[in-house]
């Protein structure tokens, strides 16, 4: 609600130090969203019910939510999540492992099934990171800040509306 986002999805790319303070706001209400982006579609906003989302919530998730939409579209996709405690949840990454044979991408483990080990800080391989929080940022935090939950949700279900198949090629 105060316009505060994850430390662990901020990234800040500059010519120079700006010596900035970033102030952190404690107990301020919260969401938690989830997103996917293709090259053609933003599969979201998902909102956990949980005020910290937990590897068996995230699993449900996939199971119920996100690759019944995946598998729709597309036979032929490959997943690729970041280092996020709960994707790297032992029964997720077993799911994926069943479900998505060598068509995952996450944190590396001797019993990972994945293609390729996740690139680390590469912004080609990171539009969430470096394109989609940030953009829905920019438009949910705007005068009048969210009065409510209910405001923010709407406000970043309207912004992942005005994502074109432009924007995201």
């Amino acid at each position: 609600m105060c316009g505060k986002v994850n430390r662990h999805i901020v990234r800040i790319w500059g010519a120079e130090n700006p010596k900035s303070v970033v102030e952190v706001a404690r107990e301020s209400p919260k969401v938690n969203v989830f997103f996917v982006v293709s090259t053609f579609n933003v599969y979201g906003s998902f909102f956990f019910s949980e005020q910290t989302v937990m590897g068996i919530a995230f699993l449900d998730m996939l199971t119920e939510w996100l690759l019944p939409q995946l598998n729709e579209d597309s036979a032929d996709f490959i997943l690729q999540m970041d280092g996020a405690p709960p994707h790297f949840h032992r029964h997720v990454r077993e799911f994926l492992n069943q479900h998505l044979p060598q068509r995952w991408i996450g944190r590396w483990t001797d019993d990972n099934q994945m293609p390729l080990a996740w690139p680390p800080r590469s912004s080609d391989a990171t539009p969430c990171d470096f394109f989609l929080w940030g953009y829905v940022k920019d438009q949910v935090y705007v005068p009048q800040l969210p009065a409510s939950i209910l405001d923010l949700k709407v406000r970043i279900i309207t912004a992942t509306e005005t994502i074109t198949a432009d924007m995201l090629k």
